[in-house]
């Protein structure tokens, strides 16, 4: 059986996110916000999704590449009548003190040998391919009207081409500025021309900047480069992804809406964030869940939109085909009205490095105590309390291990944050709480098998819980943390190297495909036992299932390597640079040596 992986790029600019697939078509593309209906949806319809692409006239050979160590994409085309290439990017760079980062599209197509025919075609739509936009012609641009605000494509092609879309021989640089809302009003070269350099160099700097050990570096940069443009920067928030409804694996209806914020996702970001020394996004996050925090509710929802929005109610798209046919194709995600209660515990451990990692100023936290009692607030009104675990089960309630282990590990850094402000009465109640959770966990403990299991009375198994060891809930180097270890490889791990969630039916069946950041967690567990040659052996085999442009999807099926789910995932780019961190720091290699 084929493989099956993404032909497309991403690129963005901390406002904006967009794919570019190998035929040079604008696959997908949401304004203005990253959760908003699509402009370009191809990925979900070819037909209703609408079109933005630079192809030839006959057959064409493609090759895809990003500039090195940048979010600019080209994408190279060959026919028989010569070559051209076509450079995407989001302008991205400081200007008046602040990061200029507009709803611009640029496309800068340029002809590399002989003489190409090519044919632009761009037609925007927008409430998910519900509305036809209105075309009108100016005299250098195409304005598109119908959306919320004005869509307007200014190019020094023949707007004639462009509106009729005919094909014309390309021997000159040509340039398609899309931008929605403000419309472009400079100068289109040179304006173009100067975006791309102050581009270029902004990416350049961002990554010199960045601590990456010296260990499978272009994947780490890669990965680090893709989760930065997975953050709103006007909010904070880091989405799990720019897609929604690209199948789990094909037939599943395991197809979900992943463009918000995972509060689960929190202590992993954080911590990718640390390793490479990005201060700014750690506290423009930490800036995003301090709002959600304090909203007045006592519970945290499992998931919030970019601006904190509570409400995501999951609607079906019913006149869209869906990825290859997978429907149904969902906006909204009802996992938002769930409970789960580990996200309390994630927010504690990613606020310890505020208060003691000194490049942070703790002094500066204002309301500590009112935070951290806060927090310790909702463990103690959950830590009894059944869940629906980590993967958000629709059905299903348990007293899970993985809830009780983060719940346990934020309990250990209030105490750690109420020794630093010398609270007594907040360490007394966080390490009676952490004892409280310990004993949840315990009940987890099948001594037969010398395993932690999914939650407690149950005989399942869960990656989840190879977490057990990273968080020093047992000690790295116990023969209990091997055995466990051992026991998870036994039923999880597939000969390939990837692992399952689990292996036990859920609301919707069985599970086909391995959840990639759990193959990557296990590559953290061997090398905190110790087994770093292992470690090393099962991370290389990891990085062959990226696409061509070193991307990383959700899911991978393990008979083919096929790439599902949502992409790229930003939760399986956190795996890649938190499991290589781990085995650096065990080789001695945090710096290029």
């Amino acid at each position: 059986m084929e493989r099956h992986t993404y032909q497309t790029g991403l690129i963005g600019n901390c406002a904006f996110l967009a794919h570019i697939n190998k035929d040079t078509n604008v696959d997908w593309l949401c304004w203005p916000r990253m959760d908003s209906s699509f402009i370009f949806g191809g990925l979900l319809d070819r037909k209703k999704g609408g079109t933005f692409s630079i192809l030839p006239n006959g057959d064409f050979d493609s090759h895809q590449y990003y500039m090195e160590n940048t979010n600019v994409l080209c994408t190279e085309i060959t026919t028989h009548e010569g070559s051209y290439r076509v450079t995407d990017f989001a302008p991205r760079f400081l200007q008046y003190e602040r990061f200029f980062k507009p709803l611009m599209l640029i496309r800068k197509v340029e002809p590399l040998e002989g003489s190409p025919r090519v044919r632009v075609k761009c037609t925007p739509t927008c409430d998910y391919g519900a509305a036809q936009l209105h075309p009108v012609r100016g005299s250098n641009h195409i304005e598109f009207a119908g959306c919320e605000d004005k869509i307007r494509l200014t190019t020094n092609i023949a707007v004639s081409y462009v509106f009729e879309e005919e094909y014309f021989v390309l021997n000159e640089t040509k340039y398609l500025i899309l931008t929605y809302g403000q419309p472009l009003e400079a100068a289109l070269t040179s304006t173009a021309e100067r975006f791309l350099r102050e581009t270029i160099t902004y990416w350049h700097t961002w990554i010199k900047h960045s601590s990456i050990a010296n260990y499978h570096q272009p994947y780490v940069i890669r990965a680090a480069l893709a989760l930065k443009i997975h953050q709103n920067e006007d909010t904070g928030a880091i989405i799990a992804a720019s897609t929604t409804s690209l199948p789990e694996f094909p037939d599943s209806g395991r197809n979900w809406d992943y463009r918000y914020c995972w509060m689960r996702d929190t202590y992993y970001v954080i911590t990718a964030l640390n390793h490479i020394g990005h201060f700014e996004e750690m506290e423009k996050y930490f800036s995003y869940i301090t709002d959600i925090s304090f909203s007045g509710d006592f519970r945290y929802q499992p998931l919030y939109g970019i601006t904190g929005k509570k409400e995501l109610v999951e609607t079906i798209l019913p006149h869209l085909d869906g990825y290859m046919g997978n429907q149904p194709v969902r906006v909204g995600n009802q996992a938002y009205e769930h409970i789960q209660n580990d996200i309390y515990g994630q927010v504690l451990i990613s606020m310890l490095p505020l208060y003691t990692d000194h490049r942070f100023i703790f002094s500066e936290r204002k309301d500590s105590d009112r935070w951290i009692n806060l927090l310790l607030k909702k463990i103690e009104r959950t830590i009894d309390e059944k869940d629906a675990g980590i993967w958000e089960f629709r059905n299903m309630a348990n007293v899970h291990c993985y809830t009780n282990l983060f719940q346990w590990a934020g309990c250990n850094a209030a105490e750690k944050m109420a020794r630093t402000i010398g609270n007594e009465e907040l360490i007394e109640r966080a390490i009676a709480l952490k004892n409280r959770a310990a004993a949840h966990i315990e009940s987890c403990y099948d001594p037969v098998r010398k395993v932690y299991t999914n939650a407690a009375g149950s005989q399942h198994l869960d990656a989840s819980t190879l977490q057990l060891i990273m968080m020093n809930y047992l000690d790295p180097a116990s023969e209990k943390a091997r055995d466990h270890l051992a026991g998870l490889e036994k039923e999880l791990k597939t000969p390939e190297g990837l692992f399952y969630r689990y292996r036990h039916s859920d609301d919707f069946g069985l599970p086909r495909t391995t959840f990639l950041v759990c193959a990557f967690w296990y590559v953290e567990a061997l090398a905190c036992v110790g087994r770093v040659d292992d470690a090393q052996r099962e991370f290389s085999k990891l990085l062959q299932y990226s696409n061509h442009l070193l991307l990383f999807s959700e899911d991978v099926e393990s008979a083919t390597g096929s790439q599902w789910g949502n992409f790229p995932q930003a939760y399986s780019h956190v795996g890649l640079m938190n499991a290589a961190y781990r085995i650096a720091m065990k080789l001695d290699k945090p710096i290029f040596l």
